[in-house]
């Protein structure tokens, strides 16, 4: 049992790394680094620097380690930025996912576990979104998501191949102080980007109809996660059933203006925040009912918001202190 992680050099897909160690399952990486750093793959793991488009790369690393399952974390991940550039989201989620799986059928791979996102619902029409909601996505980010779980659900129709995807929004925190979100679009590293300059940080929106005016979303924690794309290799693995999508939610949900808040009492600075337009493609609200991954694929909140909050900063200034921001 070896399982290749896509995207692992990234911040989420080294977590799910780290959580497959913990759990003492091997485990190879396969990142273009367009976005990922060497550095945060485990000297002990295979490391194979290649892009999801060349079928023939991928088909070979899959052989020569002998790979079981996938979990497919690789992607473009900015969903405002695929409004304008909605020919690369599809080229890196949509063509990528073509080949990763043609590669899977080459080398006779039948398991994998797809990091999708809580963008293929758009606006929800509830409060908590279950699995069955209707997937309106609102940017080509969404779209591409969508597209590769029907890409996931036809092969699987075809070929027998064993899956599942799980659908979260904003990731946040860090399992290992090393391992730190660099995103230049998530919320968490562009506060801490201005907490650091010494400039206010920004809220798009304060008119929303919610409680204080912001964005409500689901925050869960990397490490949370990463567990939870473990529990979902193992059952596939083992031959068991599984649902094709799962939310990993909090249930509740957190405003952008608690995220500013937990900041300010986090790193003890003055946080005054200053409120922006609303930005296209962002929806109110959208919390995600986490109840069935917690029934299928240990699934829980492990982390509180200050502790998400915590675990990133240190995580920042430890990548400051080595010179990387």
């Amino acid at each position: 049992m070896t399982w290749m992680v896509t995207g692992g050099a990234g911040y989420i897909g080294s977590h799910v790394v780290h959580a497959f160690l913990d759990a003492g399952i091997p485990v190879v990486v396969l990142d273009n680094l367009s976005t990922g750093h060497p550095e945060f793959v485990p000297e002990q793991v295979p490391f194979i620097q290649a892009d999801l488009n060349d079928t023939a790369q991928v088909t070979q690393a899959l052989r020569e380690h002998h790979v079981t399952g996938i979990v497919h974390v690789a992607g473009f991940k900015y969903a405002g930025v695929s409004v304008q550039q909605p020919l690369q989201t599809y080229r890196d989620n949509v063509s990528g996912t073509v080949c990763l799986l043609q590669a899977c059928r080459d080398a006779g791979v039948q398991n994998l576990v797809f990091s999708s996102s809580a963008a293929t619902y758009g606006t929800p029409e509830t409060d908590l979104v279950t699995e069955d909601a209707a997937t309106r996505p609102e940017s080509p980010y969404g779209e591409s998501k969508l597209i590769g779980e029907w890409l996931l659900a036809d092969e699987a129709r075809a070929t027998g191949l064993r899956h599942t995807s799980l659908r979260y929004f904003n990731v946040v925190g860090s399992g290992h102080q090393h391992l730190v979100d660099t995103s230049p679009h998530n919320l968490f590293p562009l506060v801490f980007d201005a907490l650091i300059e010494g400039r206010a940080p920004k809220i798009f929106g304060g008119d929303y109809p919610t409680e204080d005016g912001t964005c409500v979303r689901d925050y869960i924690h990397v490490a949370d996660l990463a567990v939870s794309h473990v529990a979902a290799a193992r059952r596939l693995e083992a031959g068991e059933e599984l649902a094709p999508i799962y939310n990993l939610g909090s249930g509740s949900g957190t405003s952008v203006r608690q995220i500013m808040d937990a900041m300010a009492a986090v790193t003890g600075q003055d946080v005054q925040p200053e409120v922006h337009p609303r930005r296209p493609g962002d929806p109110p609200r959208i919390v995600a009912d986490g109840s069935l991954a917690a029934r299928d694929i240990d699934w829980t909140m492990r982390h509180s918001l200050e502790q998400m909050v915590g675990s990133a900063w240190t995580a920042r200034q430890q990548w400051q202190a080595r010179g990387r921001a």
